[in-house]
């Protein structure tokens, strides 16, 4: 069970979770990032209002921050979140490297209210062939040089 301490930034993010319900455009999340003591980025979940799955309020506030610090890593920033992130939200959580994640309501209440990522839980477990969704490789000889490429330009930006 979590803590009920009073925070401001988790307070922020809960009213733009509640916020984005009334207004009918997107989902019950919302998302905010701190740096410094100072909200630099805001997001809500956006999935209906512009028809992009990966619209996650987590995602929208990364974008943000990322633009607003001319950076695409997070470090020294916190992240509020209204909920435990999502496999996709998580995983761009961890490419943007932020120093620590805060969360309101569990993935658990999450799929009480008809938001349930388990079965992208499960499927990531699976082989590859044995996916919902199928995957099948094309082309790796060719695919590779791309790899062979950037494993010898002196132009990378390692992230």
């Amino acid at each position: 069970m979590g803590t009920n301490s009073s925070n401001p930034f988790m307070a922020e993010a809960i009213a733009l979770s509640l916020q984005n319900v009334r207004s009918g455009n997107g989902g019950p999340f919302a998302a905010v990032i701190v740096k410094g003591g100072q909200i630099i980025a805001r997001g809500v979940n956006r999935v209906t209002a512009t028809n992009d799955p990966t619209a996650h309020a987590e995602v929208v506030a990364i974008r943000e921050a990322c633009t607003t610090l001319k950076t695409f890593q997070l470090t020294g920033c916190e992240i509020y979140t209204s909920c435990e992130p999502c496999p996709m939200c998580l995983a761009a959580i961890y490419w943007a490297r932020p120093d620590r994640v805060y969360f309101g309501n569990t993935k658990e209440d999450a799929a009480d209210a008809g938001f349930d990522d388990s079965f992208i839980y499960d499927e990531i477990e699976k082989p590859v062939n044995g996916r919902k969704i199928p995957l099948q490789q094309l082309m790796r000889g060719e695919a590779i040089r791309a790899f062979e490429e950037w494993a010898k330009s002196p132009n990378k930006v390692e992230y």
